[in-house]
C-alpha cells in the first residue's frame, strides 16, 4: 500500500518534517535515513548524481524509499514540463525546481505535475511507469480515478534564489498549487553580488520577505541544515520562523564532522 505523501497540505497543519540530504544519490543511504526515522530525503539531481530522465535509476531512488518508508524530495535541475513528467511517472512525488524567476515559470512546472489544473487540463500525460504501478492503475476499476489521485499526492516546489524571483515574489506565492517554497542564500547572494557573503544585510532582507510571504499564505518552508540555520538552537529558530521541512545535514558533512572528530582521538 502506497504511503500518504505528509508534504501534501502541509501547510495547514503545524507539523514540522524532518529530513536529511543524500548527496551521492545512494539507495542505501536513502534506506537508512528512512529506517532511523526521518520523513524526507532530498537527492540532488541538478548538481550532481545520474540523470534525472534515467528513468531506471530514478525508480530505484523511490523503492530506497519505499523500502525505509519515508520520500523522497526531489531537486530537478529546471521546470521543463518534459523533465517534470519524466521524474514523476518514475515514481517521485516531490519535486523542486531551481532558479525560478517569474510566477509564468512557476505555473509550467505546476501544470506540468498535474492532469487538471486550475480549472483546465494538466500537462501530464498516461504513462506506464512505476508511478502507476507499471500501467497496472490503468486496468483495473480504480483506473479511473487514478488522475484524481495522482494530481492529489504530487507536491511541486520552487528555489528562490534569484534577486529576479524576489521582486516577483507575491506573484510567484500566488500560483495555484505550489507546494512548497526553499530560500535559497547561496545563490541568491551570487545573484546579488554577494557570493558568499550570508550575514549580508541586504541577502538577509530578502530572506525574511519570502519567509514571511509564505507564512502569510500558509506556504511550507524547507530548510536546509547547511546555509539557513545551524545547530539545535538554530533548528528550533528555525521552528519558530514558520520552517516546515527542516534538512538535518546531509552525508557529506556527517562525514566530515564525525571523521573529524575522530582522527583527533588519536593525535
Amino acid at each position: 500500500m502506497v504511503r500518504e505523501n505528509p508534504l501534501v497540505g502541509l501547510g495547514e497543519t503545524d507539523n514540522v518534517l524532518l529530513g536529511a540530504g543524500v548527496e551521492t544519490g545512494n539507495e542505501t543511504l536513502i534506506e537508512i535515513y528512512g529506517r532511523l526515522g526521518l520523513d524526507w530525503v532530498w537527492v540532488d539531481l541538478e548538481h550532481k548524481n545520474r540523470s534525472p530522465y534515467d528513468s531506471q535509476y530514478v525508480e530505484r531512488l523511490r523503492r530506497a524509499a519505499d523500502c525505509g518508508d519515508t520520500e523522497l524530495v526531489v531537486r530537478v535541475p529546471n521546470g521543463q514540463p518534459d523533465l517534470i513528467r519524466k521524474v514523476l511517472d518514475a515514481g517521485v512525488r516531490n519535486i523542486c525546481v531551481p532558479r525560478v524567476q517569474t510566477a509564468d515559470e512557476v505555473r509550467q512546472a505546476v501544470r506540468a505535475s498535474r492532469f487538471e489544473y486550475d480549472e483546465g487540463p494538466g500537462r501530464r500525460g498516461l504513462s506506464q511507469g512505476r508511478a502507476s504501478g507499471y500501467g497496472d492503475a490503468f486496468q483495473k476499476s480504480s483506473g479511473d480515478d487514478f488522475h484524481e489521485r495522482a494530481d492529489s499526492e504530487v507536491t511541486v516546489g520552487v528555489l528562490i534564489e534569484d534577486e529576479r524571483a524576489v521582486a516577483n515574489l507575491d506573484a510567484i506565492l500566488d500560483v495555484p498549487g505550489l507546494g512548497f517554497v526553499f530560500p535559497g542564500p547561496g545563490d541568491l547572494g551570487v545573484s546579488m553580488g554577494r557570493t558568499l557573503e550570508y550575514d549580508d544585510e541586504d541577502v538577509q532582507a530578502n530572506l525574511r520577505k519570502v519567509v514571511e510571504g509564505c507564512r502569510d499564505r500558509d506556504i511550507p518552508l524547507l530548510g536546509m541544515h547547511t546555509s539557513n540555520f545551524t545547530g539545535p538552537e538554530g533548528t528550533r529558530e528555525a521552528i519558530e520562523r514558520g520552517y516546515q521541512i527542516l534538512s538535518l545535514g546531509n552525508d557529506f558533512k556527517a562525514v566530515r564532522e564525525v571523521f573529524s572528530e575522530r582522527m583527533g582521538w588519536v593525535e
